[in-house]
């Protein structure tokens, strides 16, 4: 391996894993892979993969026209992550608000961004409805109509959950997403219309392997059919569902092909593919491995060489909205006997004509909402019968489909420059809007950046 002296070598600014304090960093280019590398004065040296393979990160990171937030905090007293709310530093508008409903989850994975389980979380009191109206009302005021995902815990386990939807759509938000396990959608055969009559457009699925043994090393416990369930019931009530996998190597990363095989026999049920490589939240005294690490260029790769020669490594371009080392994603149309047709490829929009930042941030959420909500209803063929061109438009308006892929942060990985870049933002029990991979940011020992705890302040 070429040392790392003799690498190409890109500034920016992370986190001590240990301490939380800001630390200056590096992005170090070696061969095919790039690390970030960061050095604390008090615990040492620290240097984490964060990109492995084809393509490279030179060229996949291309100009952002910033897009700020249009209510940012006037003032910070220690700059980010610690004084997120969103501050005047940030450079990304909000396209997507989680509201957390609850602490409270029906599993107890041993992989959760929230911590969440069904003993411990068990007596902790919901927001009520009144504080889950101050944070719609929050979101409106920082961010304006943009999208919303509902997520914990496992928001199912409210009752009213139902009602917290309506609310949303009453409070001016047109596209509300369910952030879910599926268990409650597949007990129950009226709740997932419940929903869709409070106003649910979409539901995005934990769904991480198309076996049963990646459920009990991930889940605790089986749980494929209740998954196959859940997707049918939302089909039956007219929802859009999104697969929501967490990806670790050795357990289910064999399972990308046959996640994307099933979600195209489900569409246009099924509205696309969304992989989480998997980040390293709560309690882990020494650096987890790079072997356990899947980068987003890997989950290209595997994505092309399972998918039966459907794909190709330019049906996937960098995003439009969140920082570009961040996510990628591609459309597509899902035409007969299960083949696809691309919807875009990277060459098409590399080179495409600035935008003025709030249109552009209009785009960004419109997009993310007609990727994931429920198929326009089927109009039949054409009266006239038609030719290929209307055929091929007919079917894209019922059978799109997406597959994307989002590389959170740890407190090994996170890059300030991507945070500042991001356009998830998670709000906080006080209202303020805080990048997704901050609120969720522990340290080694599995004290927080954001979230409240018991626990001192670990900086």
């Amino acid at each position: 391996m070429t040392d790392s002296s003799r690498a190409e070598r890109i500034p920016t600014e992370s986190l001590c894993p240990v301490c939380l304090r800001r630390v200056p960093a590096l992005r170090v280019s070696i061969g095919p892979a790039v690390f970030l590398e960061k050095t604390c004065g008090e615990h040492g040296r620290f240097r984490t993969v964060i990109w492995r393979g084809p393509p490279d990160m030179a060229g996949w990171v291309r100009p952002k026209h910033p897009s700020p937030p249009r209510a940012g905090r006037p003032s910070t007293e220690r700059g980010c992550p610690f004084d997120c709310g969103l501050c005047i530093r940030h450079g990304q508008h909000t396209c997507t608000a989680l509201l957390e409903v609850t602490g409270r989850c029906n599993l107890a994975c041993p992989i959760c961004f929230a911590s969440s389980n069904a003993s411990a979380a068990g007596g902790v009191a919901d927001p009520d409805a009144r504080t889950v109206h101050f944070w719609y009302e929050r979101v409106m005021d920082q961010s304006g109509p943009c999208n919303i995902q509902l997520s914990g815990g496992e928001p199912t386990v409210r009752d009213d959950l139902p009602d917290l939807v309506a609310m949303g759509r009453r409070t001016g938000f047109p596209f509300i997403q369910l952030n879910t396990n599926g268990i409650r959608l597949a007990r129950e055969p009226s709740y997932a219309r419940r929903l869709r009559e409070a106003g649910l457009a979409s539901v995005f699925l934990q769904f991480d392997g198309t076996d049963d043994s990646v459920y009990r090393t991930l889940r605790g416990r089986s749980l494929l059919d209740e998954k196959r369930r859940a997707v049918e019931r939302c089909a039956e009530a007219g929802i859009g569902v999104v697969l929501t996998a967490t990806l670790m190597p050795g357990v289910n990363t064999g399972h990308i092909g046959s996640i994307i095989d099933l979600g195209i026999a489900l569409s246009p049920a099924v509205r696309g593919i969304h992989f989480q490589p998997v980040a390293y939240f709560g309690r882990y005294p020494h650096p987890p491995d790079d072997a356990l690490r899947i980068t987003l260029p890997e989950v290209i790769v595997a994505v092309i060489a399972q998918g039966g020669g459907r794909f190709r490594a330019e049906d996937f371009h960098p995003p439009g909205c969140e920082h570009a080392l961040c996510s990628f994603s591609g459309n597509f149309i899902v035409l007969e006997r299960g083949r696809v047709q691309p919807l875009t490829r990277r060459q098409d929009d590399c080179c495409a004509e600035p935008i003025d930042a709030a249109e552009g941030a209009r785009k960004a959420i419109a997009a993310t909402a007609a990727r994931w909500a429920p198929p326009a209803p089927d109009a039949g063929p054409c009266a006239c019968g038609g030719d290929d061109l209307d055929r091929f438009i007919g079917r894209a308006s019922t059978h799109s489909f997406s597959i994307s892929c989002m590389a959170f942060q740890d407190a090994w990985t996170v890059d300030l420059e991507r945070l500042r870049g991001c356009c998830i933002h998670t709000v906080s029990p006080d209202g303020r809007l805080i990048p997704f991979c901050a609120y969720n940011l522990t340290d080694c020992k599995g004290r927080p950046l954001h979230r409240k705890t018991d626990e001192a302040t670990p900086w």
